[in-house]
């Protein structure tokens, strides 16, 4: 049973950037007093009759060329008939088997990574479970909020072409980079906005596994212990002579385990018939061409530009390009720089501004910093003005007042002196107060030389410049 093979896809809900709602003029936002933006038609009336939000169909299909998928000239909705108390019409309008997108793909690592589908539905409304741990089973009772319910969702479906927790999670973040890209979800995973259902089987080669749904996972994290978590229980069970049987699962995340919900429904389950208040979606081929046009440089692309253009490493590239507003800030930045090459230029934002925001909670688009002062700082640096440990200083005073760098130097004094003149006074005085310890670099053994630096840095208050003191130690104590 060691010849055991993992087969992997998902299924990615993400929440549309629109004004309101799919099929009616609510508005769509993110919590709110519960109840306040529902209607007779997001609540499913008798009566009620859907209008389509031709911005999330926009939306839809920018997301299906991006992905490379075929934009079908004619595609319907269906009803999707299931009982679910956060559901009101007690059916979910969604697309079946005539889905706006078909096909496309997502190269991850060197594996391309098929898109059976891109499908336009309505999210749901929200339950509240209380008491009992927050989880139906166990509660006292339950509240309803179809705030959410109507609001746009794509559906994006992956071929069943991942062999590892690993390989999801790198699909998943592409994916999000991409949809981040397009500006079309806020992709807010902490407030739902992009989820994941991952269906997972395990089998000898050549067979076919019992599939296993494990549901709404809101995190990359989450996606990938829940997959590495049923990657392993699955081999154990066939290991030991058992079965797996299909179903659906629920990820504990606070425990770190998958617990069954119910046995997987089949699609004839849903009873699907054609949506009769809705008539067929064929986008027109100008329409088709201006969404094309508004499709900006993607991630893969842009990371390849970096590279080329930039000489970064894949990983650096790949860090800036994981985040547009990241991604941009860094170009802005280069262009501003005038001493500092790229490469600096991405270690300065990739580790010490990053770093020092994550300290913070901030992100890059709510920092003080702007590109042009960060640049004008990595120039400082690059030219000698100040230190690399003088300029992570600057950096910090940057990040809390949002002041540019020249004038920070200027207010701490924190100029770096070069001038061997003024240095070597200096180094003089160290070496006659450590005669000892000069005396031993002299004949032959240069381990205390970095002390000697560091007493020189200290005497000047770190201003002195590294580079000039070295220099300048080595040639004092030559034979």
């Amino acid at each position: 049973m060691n010849e055991l093979l993992t087969t992997i896809g998902l299924e990615i809900h993400v929440e549309l950037a629109t004004r309101t709602k799919m099929f009616c003029g609510c508005p769509v936002a993110f919590g709110g007093d519960p109840n306040t933006r529902v209607c007779h038609v997001c609540l499913g009336h008798p009566g009620a009759l859907p209008v389509p939000n031709g911005q999330a169909v926009a939306n839809a299909a920018k997301i299906g060329m991006a992905l490379g998928s075929s934009i079908a000239r004619h595609s319907i909705f269906h009803r999707k008939n299931y009982f679910y108390p956060d559901m009101p019409k007690n059916y979910q309008i969604s697309q079946y088997d005539i889905p706006l997108c078909l096909g496309g793909s997502i190269d991850v690592g060197g594996a391309r990574i098929g898109i059976t589908r891109v499908h336009l539905e309505e999210d749901t409304g929200k339950s509240l479970h209380v008491g009992g741990g927050g989880r139906i089973h166990g509660a006292d009772h339950s509240l309803e909020d179809f705030n959410r319910a109507g609001t746009p969702l794509v559906e994006i479906v992956s071929e069943p072409d991942m062999t590892s927790a690993d390989q999801a999670r790198a699909f998943a973040t592409e994916l999000r980079a991409i949809i981040e890209c397009l500006d079309v979800s806020d992709i807010r995973m902490e407030e739902g906005s992009m989820r994941f259902d991952a269906n997972i089987s395990v089998a000898p080669p050549g067979e076919r596994g019992a599939k296993v749904e494990v549901k709404n996972l809101n995190s990359l994290r989450s996606l990938h212990r829940a997959l590495a978590y049923e990657e392993v229980r699955q081999r154990e069970v066939l290991s030991a002579g058992g079965t797996i049987d299909q179903s659906t699962r629920h990820w504990d995340e606070r425990v770190g385990v998958t617990r069954p919900l119910r046995t997987k429904e089949h699609a004839f389950d849903y009873r699907y018939f054609p949506e009769p208040d809705l008539v067929a979606i064929e986008p027109g081929e100008q329409w088709l061409a201006d969404i094309e046009g508004q499709i900006p440089e993607l991630p893969a692309a842009r990371r390849s530009r970096f590279v080329a253009d930039y000489g970064l490493p894949e990983y650096d590239a790949g860090v800036l390009v994981g985040s547009r507003p990241l991604a941009g800030f860094f170009e802005e930045a280069v262009r501003a720089a005038s001493a500092a090459e790229a490469k600096t230029v991405a270690n300065w934002l990739a580790n010490d501004l990053l770093g020092r925001l994550a300290e913070r909670s901030e992100g890059i688009e709510q920092t003080a910093v702007t590109p042009v002062h960060l640049a004008a700082l990595v120039d400082l640096v690059a030219a000698g003005t100040i230190s690399g440990a003088q300029g992570k200083e600057v950096l910090s005073a940057m990040v809390a007042t949002g002041a540019d760098p020249a004038t920070i130097v200027e207010e701490k004094g924190l100029r770096q002196v070069s001038g061997r003149d003024e240095l070597a006074a200096v180094v003089t005085q160290v070496l006659e107060a450590n005669a000892e310890v000069a005396g031993r670099v002299r004949t032959g053994d240069h381990k205390p030389l970095g002390f000697l630096v560091g007493q020189v840095m200290k005497v000047t208050k770190g201003q002195a410049n590294p580079s000039v003191v070295q220099a300048l130690l080595r040639e004092m104590l030559s034979p």
